[in-house]
């Protein structure tokens, strides 16, 4: 059985970068959980991103964080990836 950890990045987007990036993240697969928060820090939504919920709700999702970046003149996406230990 292998280890994994976790690893965090954070990009700093725009409203109209937003509905791309996220895209952009979930294309990539290596995600676990997603989470968008305004300027001020304060969280707006968290997403987690398993293999099966991938699978089952990504439209609702994007839906979501479209009316998110029509809300949002900046934030920041806290990306959390799994990553194998060697």
């Amino acid at each position: 059985m292998s280890e994994t950890e976790a690893k965090r990045e954070e990009f700093k987007v725009n409203g109209e970068e937003l509905l791309s990036k996220v895209k952009e993240i979930i294309r990539e697969g290596n995600a676990r959980r997603l989470i968008i928060k305004e300027k001020d820090g304060k969280t707006i939504i968290e997403i987690p991103l398993t293999a099966g919920v991938v699978g089952i709700v990504i439209a609702p999702v994007l839906a979501a964080v479209g009316a998110i970046a029509a809300l949002v003149t900046e934030c920041t996406i806290l990306v959390e990836r799994r990553e194998e230990k060697k």
